[in-house]
Parts: C-alpha cells; structure tokens; sequence
C-alpha cells in the first residue's frame, strides 16, 4: 500500500509538472493611464503640430548655408548662375508659399489629433505577452515541420535537454516542463515565458509592428503622390492651374520642397501624408516621426545636392539627382514618384532612362553664357 502511495503521488506530480508546462502562462493583468507628454515643457499635441515644420526648416538652412557659401561646388547639381538665371520664382515667393502650405498642415494636423483617441501607456507589458503567447503557440507546429524534414524533434529534444533545455522545450512544441512561476493572488505555480520568448515578442512589438506601419506608410504616401502626381502632368487643366507653380523652379534648391499652389499642397501632400498616417493605424508619436521623416526626405529630395555622405540620398534610389530629373523640360514627364521609392515609375515606365551629362552640361554653359552676356551689357552701360 505504502509503495502504492508513492507511486501515485510521484505521478501526480508528473502530471501536475506536465499540465504546467503544456498550459500557456497566464496574461498579466494591466490598467491604463494617460500617456505623459515626451518633452515636459510642450503637450505632444502641439509637438506633433509644430516639429515636422522645424526639421523642414532646420534641413533647408543647412543647405542654405551650402549654398550661400558655395561650400561644396563640386556636389552641386546646378551652378549659382543656374539658380539665379532660370528660376522663374523668386526666393521671397518661394517662402511665401511654403509657410502658406505649412499652415495649411499645420490646421489638418490638428484635426487629426482631435479626432485620435487619447493616447495611454501601462498595457505594454500585456501586449508583450500576447505576443510571447503567440510566439509558444507557434512552436506546437515545429515537431510536425521538422517531422517533413525527416527529423524527430522529440528524439533531439531529450538528447539535449540537459545541456540546452530551452531549445529542447523549443523542439518539444513549446513543452518547458521547468519553467514555471508563483501566481502573487493565487500562490500556485503557474507556466511561465522563456526568456527568448519574452525577448523576441518585445522585438516584434516595438520593432517590427512599427517598422511595418512605416512601410505601410510609405507605400499608401507614394502611391497617392505618384498617381496625383501624374495626373497633374497628364490633365492639362490641373497643371496649368495647379502644378505649373512647383515647376517655376526649374533649377530646385532646399526650401523651395513646398513651394506648391495651395489647392495642390493640400491634395498631394497633405492629405497624401494624412491617408498614409491613418491607413497605417499609427499612433500619434508613430505619426509625428513619420511626419518628420518624410518632411526631411522632401526637402533633401529638392536640395540640389548629390552629398555622398547624406544618408538620407542613399536610402533609396528616390533621391535629389533623381528627383531634378523631374524639374527640367527634358524630363518633366518622368520621374514622378516621391518621395520615398521609385516602385511606380518602374512598375508603369515612367522613369528616365539614358545618360544626362550632356544635358545638365548644355545649361549649365547656356546659363554662363547668358551671366557673360548680362555682363558686358552692364559694361557698356
């Protein structure tokens, strides 16, 4: 009898360990509260409003100073005498225009932070297990896998479960007969996480789920440009009215990014970047990076510079070079996409093709042929 009582409640005990380790671990519990501002001295909804507006124009007096100071001639796209000669817009226009455009965004970003719900913090943690969970549900499938490989996972669990007992659970089906924990209201043992689960679920939570929004982002932000963009070159209405103003800077420089018809600014990027923000499901701290992201890619696209140190022209093949194609009376009909990928134009044969050297090199000698004649006009007067 007394060999009997050992035995059962040494199985009970197996099977106690066995429930343990094959139930999955319980969720947190978790209570929300109102996410604090990032910088103590300003609400993030006035950050959000007014941050994307000071990259723009942080990166445009960088290259502003550039210019001005002529501090890399050897990078330039196009010579001083090209800005001054064949610009059809004057500088002071220019800004005008842009700061119009940015009020106007400004104003649409505000409506999008009322109408997002408040953001809150404290359900990280619950988020991060949701993850770790799906995470140990998944590896009931890796025995079945490597089973169609011609490998027997519990075989190779047991041979290493004592050296590396996680990777053995791993091979099991997510089976961690040690891992368990005290439940603080219950004071039971309960299943617990590996620590690469948890490591790995916080990967894909803060990582990965936001880099996929931003590509998402991205990919709704280019196609509306794209399409917007060229039927504002195909509709001869839209661009007489509308596009021809972005396109009196034939030679583009930094600032000049925005310089839009306000009917134009509000549908091409505006509204693009709000489609892309909401499509994405962004937060609104998500959103004001992005926001600032493609603010600053803007501008660099516009800067007149092929810098071979600019990160942001070598992140894609979208970039200042790229884009001033655009800009001339060659190339007005191609080269539409920004402004992050070139996917369209290479989809729908919109992209240039052939060299360009001999035609930047036809007006930049057109455009100091014309200082030289201006001149000795003033010479002779």
């Amino acid at each position: 009898m007394g060999f009997t009582d050992i035995t059962t409640g040494r199985t009970m005990a197996m099977m106690a360990n066995t429930t343990i380790a094959s139930a999955l671990p319980p969720l947190p519990a978790y209570e929300t509260r109102p996410l604090p501002d990032l910088l103590p001295w300003i609400s993030d909804f006035w950050l959000s409003l007014i941050v994307p507006h000071i990259a723009y124009w942080v990166v445009s007096m960088f290259f502003h100073i550039i210019d001005t100071y002529d501090l890399f001639p050897q990078y330039r796209l196009h010579t001083p005498e090209e800005i001054s000669q064949r610009n059809l817009a004057s500088r002071y226009e220019v800004a005008r225009d842009v700061l119009l455009e940015q009020a106007i965004q400004i104003g649409t970003s505000a409506v999008l932070n009322l109408l997002d719900d408040q953001q809150v913090t404290g359900h990280e943690d619950y988020e991060v297990a949701v993850w770790a969970t799906r995470i140990r549900l998944a590896q009931r499938g890796l025995p079945t896998i490597l089973g169609l490989v011609g490998l027997n996972a519990g075989a190779l669990s047991k041979t290493i479960a004592g050296s590396y007992p996680l990777l053995a659970g791993a091979l099991a089906g997510g089976f961690y007969p040690s891992l368990f924990e005290l439940d603080d209201m219950a004071g039971t043992a309960v299943p617990a996480f590996a620590s690469w689960e948890i490591l790995l679920a916080k990967f894909i939570y803060w990582i990965v789920l936001p880099g996929l929004k931003f590509c998402l982002a991205a990919f709704v932000l280019d196609s509306w440009q794209y399409l917007w963009h060229r039927a504002m070159h195909m509709n001869k209405w839209m661009y007489t009215k509308w596009h021809a103003r972005h396109h009196r800077l034939y030679v583009p420089y930094a600032y000049g990014a925005l310089y839009n018809h306000p009917v134009e600014g509000f549908v091409l990027d505006t509204l693009g970047a709000a489609i892309a923000y909401k499509c994405a499901f962004m937060t609104s701290r998500e959103g004001m990076l992005f926001f600032v992201g493609s603010m600053m890619k803007t501008v660099d696209d516009h800067c007149g510079y092929a810098l071979p140190w600019d990160p942001l022209q070598h992140i894609t093949s979208n970039n200042a070079a790229y884009h001033d194609i655009h800009h001339q009376s060659w190339g007005i009909k191609t080269n539409f996409s920004q402004p992050f990928f070139t996917t369209w134009d290479r989809i729908l044969g919109t992209m240039w093709k052939g060299d360009t050297s001999i035609k930047y090199e036809r007006t930049r000698t057109a455009a100091a042929n014309k200082k030289g004649v201006k001149s000795e006009e003033l010479k002779h007067e």
